[in-house]
């Protein structure tokens, strides 16, 4: 049986693991936290180096991506240097590919859910195939970068917009401390303000992104509204089910009871490969996620 592993710098009571079987083979999935512990998270690494099929990073990016162009988060770069021998993989790869490819499936099974509709998505720098797959389905699409990462309360309305705010933004922001960016460790878990955003979550007919920032602001109520995301937990669906939100959807489908991140799901994917990252292409991940079969996980919540 292959091991894969996520080492993240995330919340460790959101540690799971799952065995499953893919096109004939055992796979062992797990997800380690390390509490916001990077320095942690390198250990682990570097002590399971070799002896696992692959690695996957959680809770932090190796990449932001604006349009065509890539930009580097320093403190990733750390993380992903950490291996010697196991492939490391940050989930980049299937958010551009995966998540796509799940926007476009569910448009073509139901083109109401999103034409002539709103949609939030929380951040679009770290998933850009969603953006621009949301984009082509005729959807109102509002990007919440500026709010989600940057605390800064102006919404983007276009994908150009988003482009030109992270040809500005990503080189200076890529150099901050993560932290600053996201909730990781136990700010995970923290509730701030639920009323600083609530005009945009009312405003969404559909909310889409990473749970973490979509849980940050989220108010009390949203009613009827949609949820597309991932790494979801059995906690994570009474949630947003005692929020009365109607529908959740997870890019990543449901596996022992949970969706992992696109991270886990990139690195079981390398290790069925079994190549060099850098010789996988977008087109091998899609050849390869329609002969698995691998499809959006639906779940209604509500009425």
């Amino acid at each position: 049986m292959k091991r894969i592993v996520s080492v993240s710098i995330g919340s460790s009571k959101r540690d799971s693991k799952a065995v499953v079987r893919v096109l004939g083979e055992e796979f062992s999935l797990e997800r380690m936290g390390t509490d916001g512990d990077i320095q942690k998270a390198i250990a682990i690494i570097k002590e399971l180096d070799g002896k696992v099929a692959a690695f996957g990073m959680g809770g932090i990016d190796l990449y932001l991506w604006g349009g065509r162009r890539r930009y580097i988060l320093r403190e990733a770069k750390q993380i992903a240097r950490a291996p010697q021998v196991t492939p490391i993989v940050d989930g980049s790869g299937l958010k551009n590919t995966l998540e796509r490819k799940a926007i476009e499936t569910l448009a073509e099974e139901d083109p109401s859910m999103f034409r002539g509709k709103k949609v939030l998505l929380t951040c679009g720098v770290d998933r850009f195939g969603m953006a621009a797959a949301l984009q082509e389905t005729g959807a109102e699409v509002l990007y919440g970068d500026l709010m989600f990462a940057l605390g800064v309360p102006i919404p983007l309305y276009s994908l150009k917009a988003l482009e030109r705010v992270a040809a500005v933004f990503a080189p200076i922001v890529v150099q901050f401390p993560f932290h600053w960016l996201y909730p990781i460790g136990d700010k995970q878990e923290e509730a701030p303000d639920r009323k600083k955003y609530e005009r945009f979550y009312a405003w969404a007919d559909v909310i889409a992104g990473d749970y973490h920032q979509i849980r940050k602001y989220m108010p009390d109520d949203l009613s009827g509204k949609i949820i597309i995301t991932n790494t979801i937990t059995p906690k994570d669906v009474e949630f947003l089910r005692k929020r009365r939100v109607r529908e959740l959807i997870t890019t990543t489908p449901d596996l022992e009871g949970r969706s992992f991140g696109t991270n886990v799901m990139e690195a079981l994917l390398v290790a069925i490969l079994n190549r060099p990252v850098s010789a996988i292409t977008p087109q091998d991940y899609l050849r390869l996620l329609d002969e698995i079969g691998f499809k959006p996980r639906r779940e209604v919540l509500g009425a």
